[in-house]
Formats: structure tokens, sequence, C-alpha cells
């Protein structure tokens, strides 16, 4: 601040919370876009499951065009490895080397932080989405439904993925972190509907894979993209429970240190 006589004087004090949170935020959005592992693991394999099994015939995705089926499996495969997987290999490390504790020593609250992460999450998909969404069109893909039942099955999906991401990141070491969250990557892959239809798993099987999160995603978007239904209530539903559950349990449980 300038006085009188025109000499400068200091103005201590952190900056208003909005401003630092979007600037944590920035920070965390240029980092992951800068980690080759994780855009490989956020952009790369999705693109090309997406490239490859839309043009080689390799999976029976029933009736119609192969990138129909596809396209909304692999959105909710993009959730998945950006809000869940990168997340918590992400933040596994940082809680390993002490970034999370002196983050949290701060001015920014703890909360700020959470928010700033999810926030990056959320700017990580819209890429993602513009992205692959760009080359199913490519593709000869053809969607159809309800853009606002789309919009709220992404936005619960990320809560759910986002809230087992930071559990797991904040109560394993890092190491178990990264060998867990890319193992449960690569099973839901395979038994959560993204290539191969729940119908492939027997009765019992799609019953009890229909209630995970991936499942639950992949088969409400694919039914509104797809086939043009109204609200997946059901769906919707899945991914609530999962939202709530993995946040409060993140909440409780996560260990900064």
């Amino acid at each position: 601040m300038t006085t009188a006589s025109g000499t400068y004087t200091p103005k201590p004090g952190a900056a208003p919370l909005p401003r630092m949170v979007a600037a944590q935020a920035a920070l965390e959005t240029k980092m992951l876009l800068r980690n080759g592992e994780q855009l490989l693991l956020t952009v790369v394999i999705p693109t090309l499951l997406l490239v490859l099994f839309s043009t080689v015939d390799i999976v029976d995705t029933g009736k119609g065009e192969a990138v129909d089926f596809l396209a909304p499996g692999i959105l909710a495969l993009a959730v998945m490895s950006t809000a869940f997987t990168g997340q918590a290999i992400a933040t596994g490390f940082e809680r390993r080397y002490g970034v999370l504790k002196r983050l949290a020593s701060s001015p920014l609250p703890r909360w700020g932080l959470m928010t700033a992460k999810t926030a990056s999450v959320l700017v990580t998909e819209v890429l993602q989405v513009i992205l692959l969404t760009a080359i199913a069109f490519a593709l000869g893909w053809s969607p159809h439904g309800d853009p606002l039942a789309v919009l709220l099955l992404l936005v619960l999906g990320t809560a759910a993925f986002s809230g087992l991401g930071l559990l797991m990141a904040g109560t394993l070491k890092a190491e178990a972190t990264l060998a867990a969250a890319n193992l449960v990557f690569l099973l839901l892959l395979v038994g959560g509907g993204v290539i191969v239809p729940l119908e492939k798993f027997g009765a019992a099987g799609r019953h009890v894979l229909g209630l995970l999160p991936i499942s639950a995603l992949s088969d409400g978007l694919r039914d509104v993209l797809q086939h043009g239904a109204g609200m997946p209530w059901g769906d919707l539903g899945v991914l609530a429970v999962w939202a709530v559950v993995g946040l409060a349990a993140a909440g409780r449980f996560f260990r900064w240190e």
C-alpha cells in the first residue's frame, strides 16, 4: 500500500480464500497435465480402447454400431481413471513425501485443498469428455437422451470415485495405493460393463456387478446415450450411495501424515 509520502509499506495477510483455492486448483491441474504417467492413464488408454474396440470386432457388443455401446462405457472409464485411480496415486505420494502436511499448515484450509483437488479433477474430466466425444463422433457415434441425466451421472460418478480414491490415498501407504489403484482399475475395466456387457457374466454376476460404481455409471450413461432412456434413477441411486459412503469415510479416516 502507498502512504502519503509515496513509500510502500507491507500489508501482510493471506489472500482471499477463493483466490487461494483457484490458485491451488490451477497448480494441481498443471501438475496432472505435465505427468506422463497420469496422461497415459487418463487420456491415452481410454482413447486407444475406444478406437480399438470400435474398429476391430473383438467383443460382441450386441446389435448396432460398436461405438454406440462403447462410448458411454469409455466415458465412465475416463471418470474413474481421473477421479479414482489418478487422484488416489497422486495424493498417496503427496502424503508420503510430506506435501499434504506442509500444505495443511498453510493459510489454505484442508477443506480448501480438497476443493482445489476436486476442481482439478473436474477440469481434467471436461477435457477428457471433449476429446473422447470428438473421437466417438468421428467413429460414427450417434448419442441420444437428456443432457441433464448425463451431467448428473457424471457428477455423482465423480463424487463416488473421488471419495473412494481419497479414502485409499489417506489410509494406505503410497506403494500400496499405487498397486491397489491400478489393480482396481484393471478389474473394473474388465468386470464393470465398460467394454464387456454385464450380460456376459450371467444373471447372478450381472446383479452383483451392477452394484459397483463403474457399472452404475457406464450402464446409466449407456441407457441414456444409446437407448434414449429417461432419468436413470436406479443408477443414480447407486452412485449417490457410493458418493456419500466414500466421501464420509474419506473425511473420517484420511490421515494427513
